[in-house]
């Protein structure tokens, strides 16, 4: 789902450009009107001059062409134009219509009136025209007219001035909004640092401290919060008070079964059997064990005291039964995982890589290409075929009864490997020839 941050200023940014496109049709239709009233002012005075002209010099066309000493009449083509027009003479036209009349009028008016046409140099002209009667009884039809063209070229200048005064604006605008949205996310934010930091503590959130829309939200956090403490802390008891509840019946059930296997009785399947039933309790109180500790974020694991700890035990083991263990391992590495359970996990590999050792087996831990740290057991014993290896990590699946044990202990490590984000794999060892067992879990901090 995409963030608020982005939601927002994607949003912002959609709407900038419909408010630029809004902008850009209204002011232009706008600015459209106005240029339009604006040339046609001119037009009308042009208009007026022209009249004024043919009243004061009688309609004698020489005057007319002496008095109108305007440079655009002149210039051939030039996109202003009059034509004046009387029964008696032949028109009197600008210089700038060359050898050339303007289209004949669909109607005539006595008041001014605009029409559009295409003028003689082929392009849009617009004209106003008006039949004007002077007091001498002359009628004369008066015509002015001027290119489009120019009037074109100033609304396109004035829409690209608007648009790019519009997207500065706009450019701001998103910025603004990005600025505008990070405020408002910044409590939100501080909350976020504040729960990861403040999550395995007693000491709740101050409502107060933050925005009263985020206050509810604090509050609910600290309700989330209590219940988890209750539920990891009643999981915990329960745990507790399982393990006790069924380890004093299992241990009186072994005893007496020792005791009537010293009698000569044949208690290997039932010895088996409360040895399975040990080591599902084992594996079922660890899971609980992990599931509380989980929520611990600042929890971690020292591997250079847990891991030199157990491999300086197992040498001993190896050594009483001749066998040798060597280790290659990184200094200064934490692991985000809770150290029993740590210890649990590498107890039981070891273990393993102890009884189906012939000669020695190997520790090593290192880190990863993706900066995970990653825990290996080889040995040199008869290893694991692949099609057997997803087996092995199942509850109860046994591969081989001729050394003792339950076919748990690398169930338990899967197990608590996965609830710290983890990963237990099986393969073959390429120094050893034996099994490779790599366990995969998280650096603190990753």
């Amino acid at each position: 789902m995409r963030s608020l941050r982005s939601r927002a200023v994607f949003g912002g940014a959609i709407w900038a450009v419909l408010s630029i496109l809004v902008g850009l049709f209204g002011l232009g239709s706008f600015l459209d009107g106005v240029t339009l009233a604006r040339f046609d002012e001119i037009l009308r005075d042009r208009h007026t001059q022209v009249v004024i002209t043919v009243a004061n010099t009688h309609g004698n066309p020489d005057l007319i062409a002496r008095s109108i000493v305007d440079p655009a009449y002149v210039r051939p083509f030039s996109g202003n134009y009059f034509q004046i027009e009387n029964d008696d003479i032949e028109p009197i036209v600008s210089q700038s219509l060359v050898d050339q009349l303007l289209p004949p009028l669909t109607e005539t008016s006595a008041q001014p009136a605009f029409a559009e046409f295409i003028g003689p140099a082929g392009g849009p002209v617009r004209g106003i025209h008006q039949t004007v009667s002077f007091d001498d009884g002359s009628v004369w039809h008066i015509r002015v007219a001027s290119s489009l063209d120019r009037l074109d070229a100033d609304r396109k200048e004035l829409r690209d001035k608007i648009l790019v005064a519009l997207v500065f604006i706009c450019v701001v605008g998103v910025f603004g909004a990005v600025l505008q949205v990070s405020a408002i996310l910044r409590p939100i934010n501080n909350l976020r640092k504040d729960l990861l930091s403040r999550w395995d503590g007693e000491k709740k959130f101050e409502a107060s401290a933050y925005p009263k829309e985020v206050a509810p939200l604090v509050n609910d956090i600290n309700e989330l919060m209590d219940r988890n403490r209750e539920i990891i802390g009643r999981s915990r008891r329960q745990a507790a008070d399982l393990a006790h509840a069924i380890k004093t019946p299992a241990a009186i059930v072994r005893n007496e079964l020792e005791v009537l296997q010293e009698q000569g009785h044949d208690m290997h399947n039932s010895m088996d059997a409360i040895d399975r039933l040990d080591a599902m309790l084992k594996r079922s109180l660890a899971r609980m064990r992990a599931d509380g500790a989980v929520a611990n974020r600042h929890m971690f694991t020292d591997l250079d005291v847990s891991l030199a700890r157990m491999s300086k035990a197992f040498s001993v083991m190896a050594a009483q039964q001749e066998k040798a263990l060597t280790t290659d391992i990184v200094p200064g590495m934490r692991a985000r995982i809770d150290q029993a359970d740590f210890e649990e996990i590498m107890g039981n590999l070891l273990d393993n890589g102890l009884k189906w050792s012939k000669h020695k087996f190997q520790l090593s831990a290192g880190l990863n290409g993706a900066g995970e740290i990653v825990v290996s057991i080889e040995d040199d014993g008869p290893g694991i075929a692949k099609a057997d290896r997803d087996l092995a990590t199942r509850s109860g699946q046994r591969l081989d009864t001729s050394q003792p044990g339950t076919g748990l202990g690398l169930a338990i490590a899967d197990d608590l490997a996965q609830a710290y984000a983890g990963q237990v794999t099986l393969g073959c060892s390429r120094m050893l020839g034996g099994l490779h067992v790599r366990v995969r879990l998280p650096v603190v901090g990753g």
